[in-house]
């Protein structure tokens, strides 16, 4: 009994962290320094702005406005998605990842 009562208690515990992958499509993405104050209009956030703030790292908007950051695997194949688009506004991917508090691990990212 004591057993199944440890098995219950372990699988409470690793259940959230099988759950919280999530996939985001045509997701804002805006560089750190400018997501909050945009995240109500960010198709307004340029690329220029995105690569010349990159060192603060990037993040989505969620549709209900929440903002993520991405990990450091993330926020460098954003840089090189960037550097590679000729988008200049309206930046906008579809990412899957694994969500801890206001930060997104991410498994893969698409610029669209």
């Amino acid at each position: 009994m004591r057993k199944l009562a440890l098995l219950a208690v372990l699988a409470m515990f690793t259940l959230p962290a099988f759950c919280a992958e999530q996939t985001f499509k045509d997701a804002p993405i805006l560089d750190t320094m400018c997501a909050k104050k945009l995240a109500s209009s960010p198709d307004s956030h340029t690329k220029g702005c995105a690569l010349q703030c990159q060192s603060g790292g990037f993040a989505i908007v969620t549709p209900d406005q929440k903002v993520l950051k991405l990990d450091s695997a993330g926020n460098k194949q954003v840089v090189e998605q960037l550097k590679s688009s000729s988008k200049n506004d309206h930046l906008r991917v579809d990412v899957t990842g694994d969500v801890n508090g206001d930060t997104l691990k991410v498994k893969s990212i698409k610029l669209l």
